[in-house]
């Protein structure tokens, strides 16, 4: 059975190379919108991540991604238990998480930003897929970093996508959400003292 990564970046340098590869090396691709959208335009093979859900992206992109079918397949982890619960709801397991965030930080450096332009910059969606694939790191490759595509390519290529690689991984991916939810607080905290 082929590996699985879902890709749902903001952020789209590089993400056709490096799909690309991934697809060469027999990985499905899913992907949200507009990186399904940017994929199929190059020919890529995609599964939108809708069709994997049963349900379409929804309040205006809002919902894309939360859903079981997605969730499970990466958090499930490699144990009796779990395979058989991915099995009874046909739910293929996730192998790779692709993803970065909606602009938050450079949308409220606008000077004329106002609070509804920020709040549809914070990223829900996008914060659950990449802790959700941090948390299970044993199993699920996070890449939240385009600067990291050659290198999880090379680590991919030669076998060394090992616990190591995967732990700094996960711990990049921890940082970029905890990062990017100290920008959210602090920008409340701002407005709430005007």
């Amino acid at each position: 059975m082929s590996k699985r990564a879902i890709l749902s970046v903001h952020d789209k340098a590089d993400i056709v190379d490096f799909a690309h590869e991934l697809a060469r090396m027999g990985w499905e691709l899913v992907a949200t919108g507009g990186t399904a959208r940017m994929l199929r335009k190059v020919g890529l093979p995609v599964v939108e991540v809708a069709q994997v859900t049963g349900a379409p992206e929804m309040l205006g992109g809002r919902v894309k991604t939360l859903h079981p079918a997605i969730h499970g397949g990466i958090l499930a982890r490699d144990i009796a238990e779990d395979v058989a619960d991915l099995a009874a709801q046909a739910i293929t397991p996730v192998d790779m998480v692709v993803c970065n965030l909606y602009p938050f930080e450079e949308t409220i450096a606008q000077p004329d930003v106002t609070v509804e332009m920020a709040v549809e910059q914070i990223d829900i969606g996008g914060v659950t897929l990449l802790r959700a694939a941090a948390k299970n790191f044993a199993r699920v490759l996070v890449v939240c970093d385009p600067a990291d595509y050659e290198e999880i390519l090379a680590a991919l290529r030669d076998g060394t996508d090992d616990t190591p690689t995967r732990r700094r991984l996960a711990e990049k991916a921890f940082k970029h959400t905890r990062d990017y939810d100290t920008a959210i607080a602090a920008f409340f905290g701002a407005i709430n003292q005007i």
